[in-house]
């Protein structure tokens, strides 16, 4: 085992989560600042992974930046959503005076950052703005739990594929592990840190974390695979570097882009029952 690279990995992970965390406690403008500074990040790593940046395709990634930014704020702004419109259309007519053997892959790819990473970054500013911005301090737990169930039940006792095509070290073994630590930490949410969340006004009782921890667990592990997907067509390992033992940021949010819309679905659903 090499520790200098487990040690790297393992600080680079903990800054990780300590600024998601930070900008949680925040309140509704740290978690915007962490939502619009995710999607900048993403947004350019996802534009270099899909093709070679030159000056051809600056206004490109800037049009794709700037309405990932617009979708972050229309939960504080709602003529925002305007803007984002304003923007796409302006995306289309840029797309007459680029000159790309390929202009429909182009804006498909423009098309998939806006709702790969633009819309699962607007439901973020979305529970950043509402009454309930502790949820997203409990989805983060959860994701890191399940990765960390699926990591350590996969190693020691992964034999069976969970979707070889796409992703062969996955099993279906480390699913089930971390789909179990998800469980477990449920109960802890309600028993132990209702104070931390502050979620017993949405009614939040052990069927609403059960259902949580369910939900983040299925959709991180599609999250997941669905990037695997994305690499593997690109013939690529990590999405970047950005982050020093754990690849780029799309590598560390690719859970999260699936878990925040299942999110706000599961909510939404549990609250009209």
């Amino acid at each position: 085992m090499d520790f200098r690279k487990l040690f790297t990995r393992t600080w680079a992970g903990l800054l990780y989560c300590l600024i998601i965390v930070g900008c949680i406690f925040l309140g509704k403008w740290g978690i915007l600042a962490l939502g619009c500074i995710l999607s900048v990040a993403a947004c350019v790593e996802f534009a270099k992974i899909t093709h070679e940046l030159d000056e051809k395709y600056l206004p490109t990634l800037i049009i794709d930046i700037a309405g990932c930014i617009a979708l972050c704020m229309v939960p504080f702004w709602p003529l925002c959503a305007m803007m984002w419109v304003a923007l796409m259309i302006a995306r289309l007519i840029e797309q007459l005076y680029v000159r790309i053997s390929n202009p429909l892959r182009s804006l498909s790819i423009s098309l998939m950052t806006q709702i790969y990473i633009g819309g699962p970054m607007m439901v973020m500013t979305y529970f950043g703005n509402s009454t309930i911005p502790m949820i997203l301090l409990a989805m983060f737990f959860f994701i890191w739990i399940n990765d960390t169930g699926a990591f350590l039940v996969g190693s020691m006792a992964g034999r069976h594929r969970l979707f070889e095509r796409i992703s062969p070290k996955k099993s279906w073994e480390g699913f089930f592990g971390g789909l179990f630590f998800c469980i477990g930490f449920a109960f802890l949410c309600r028993y132990c840190l209702d104070g931390l969340f502050n979620l017993e006004h949405v009614g939040a009782d052990i069927g609403f974390w059960l259902g949580m921890a369910i939900t983040v667990s299925v959709f991180g592990t599609w999250g997941d695979l669905v990037e695997s997907l994305i690499k593997r067509g690109l013939h690529i390992k990590d999405s970047g570097n950005l982050i020093p033992g754990h690849g780029g940021i799309l590598d560390r949010i690719d859970s999260l882009l699936l878990v925040l819309p299942s999110i706000f679905l599961y909510y939404f659903i549990y609250s009209c029952i």
